[in-house]
């Protein structure tokens, strides 16, 4: 992040423009909506500068700026449309201390203007970094499509309500009420009578809240899914929102979350194979410990949290100790990685089922049916079998495997760094050491990319040729 966004008052500050054609007149319509003193130096205007300076709402001076005129300013614009002349109100703006952006020039900025969505006192600020500004103009209109008019009448109710609202207590349930008066109660009372509606709306809503019993804590168990936060689901991003706590697994991508509240405790309680972890135990201490506080605990599981997630024993944990729970399933890893090779895990003709294994431990391998797997057409998602590979390989090939089986590894599944290994089984341990995977993988047993499948046509000719 380059351009660090940030929201400055300007109540009473100087905001200085130079120049006085278009790209001030564009700059001005922006500026004249804060509570700045806005001076304009300029010798020729714009008839709407003119206009906005006969109604008091900018000072014109009928001169370039000099020396002197940008000291103790807010902000300095060079609008000008001169390179020379914006280049000069540079050199005085930087030397006299003021923050500058000279227009349309991202690299002679100190700054820059975001596109916004404005509803006042709700502002939404949109940058690209000044690497696509049609793309933020385009969110913006988007934004203002969905923000209704009316939401800064909403807010502005709502701020001057805030000191009423400190009756209840900070966190969950001061949340809770602003949440049902932003997304329920006020939106509705102001479409039916207006702010008076709003106003009368708050505070019944207090008196209600007030009345009602704290909130019992409890816990959400969630699938995060392999990675790709789009992947999430919508009750998946609504617990990530309201949650207070997030037990979060070693597999949940930094993407996702990005996406919790900020004010949330995030805590680690990630399990690695054959390395250093948190017992299951200790995590299922932290959901109680945590929820019995009344806390709104997310405990975010990479995948799906029914698949090799340890989910019954977190639900026992939270029943024994009377903490209720709900589970969001999420997107498979094995999903994520079938769709990446543009595959399915079952076909017609080839597997009416298929077989999902872990191999976090070689225990994870010791009552599997080899000689049913190593039947030609079978089809497995195997977890975590990066360091079990060889074991796998050898104990398919004793059990009648071929060779030439299609193995494929995918790693960081549906993730921007995602890469696929094809190989064999054969080839699969020799492969797997040279790749040096170091991301979470899974290893899928007889499917390789569908890519790999079209190229076998096209090969054919030349592989008779050789062989002839």
């Amino acid at each position: 992040m380059q351009h660090f966004p940030i929201f400055l008052d300007t109540a009473g500050r100087r905001i200085v423009v130079s120049g006085g054609g278009e790209a001030a007149v564009a700059k001005l319509r922006l500026i004249l909506k804060t509570e700045a003193r806005v001076e304009v130096y300029a010798r020729e205007i714009d008839p709407q500068i003119a206009d906005w300076a006969a109604e008091g709402k900018l000072t014109h001076y009928a001169r370039p700026l000099k020396g002197g005129d940008a000291r103790g300013a807010a902000l300095v614009y060079a609008a000008a449309e001169d390179d020379a002349e914006d280049a000069r109100v540079k050199v005085i703006a930087t030397h006299e201390g003021a923050l500058f952006n000279w227009v349309d020039n991202l690299g002679e900025s100190a700054f820059i203007t975001p596109a916004m969505v404005d509803r006042d006192p709700v502002t939404v600020a949109i940058g690209t970094e000044g690497a696509a500004p049609v793309l933020a103009r385009a969110i913006k209109r988007d934004l203002e499509e969905r923000l209704p008019v009316h939401l800064g009448a909403l807010a502005r109710i709502g701020k001057a309500f805030r000191h009423s609202a400190d009756a209840l207590p900070f966190g969950r349930k001061r949340r809770d009420f602003w949440a049902d008066y932003y997304m329920k109660d006020g939106p509705e009372a102001y479409a039916k009578d207006g702010e008076d509606g709003a106003q009368a709306a708050l505070d019944a809503l207090l008196a209600r809240h007030l009345a009602e019993a704290p909130k019992e804590g409890r816990v959400t168990i969630v699938g995060a899914g392999p990675g790709d936060p789009e992947l999430l689901t919508l009750k998946a991003r609504r617990a990530l929102d309201e949650a207070d706590v997030i037990i979060h697994d070693r597999l949940v991508s930094p993407e996702i979350l990005e996406l919790a509240r900020r004010e949330a405790l995030l805590i680690a309680a990630g399990k690695e194979g054959f390395g250093p972890s948190v017992s299951q135990d200790e995590i299922c201490r932290l959901m109680v410990e945590h929820a019995a506080t009344g806390a709104h605990v997310v405990r975010l599981k990479g995948g799906d949290p029914g698949v090799f997630g340890r989910l019954d024993e977190e639900l026992d944990a939270l029943q024994e100790a009377g903490i209720g729970w709900s589970v969001v399933p999420g997107i498979t890893a094995a999903s994520a990685a079938v769709a990446a090779l543009g595959q399915s895990l079952t076909k017609r003709d080839r597997n009416s089922g298929v077989r999902l294994l872990t191999g976090h431990d070689m225990n994870g391998f010791a009552e599997q049916d080899w000689r049913g797997l190593a039947r030609p057409g079978e089809v497995a998602a195997i977890y975590m079998a990066k360091k079990g590979a060889r074991f796998i390989q050898g104990r398919l090939m004793m059990h009648g495997a071929a060779p030439d089986t299609e193995v494929t590894i995918v790693e960081n599944a549906s993730r921007a760094d995602q890469r696929i290994l094809a190989t064999t089984l054969g080839r699969l341990a020799a492969d797997l050491a040279e790749a040096a995977l170091t991301g979470p993988a899974l290893l899928l047993y007889g499917l390789g990319p569908r890519l790999a499948e079209a190229a076998l046509p096209a090969l054919a000719p030349a592989l008779a040729e050789e062989h002839a």
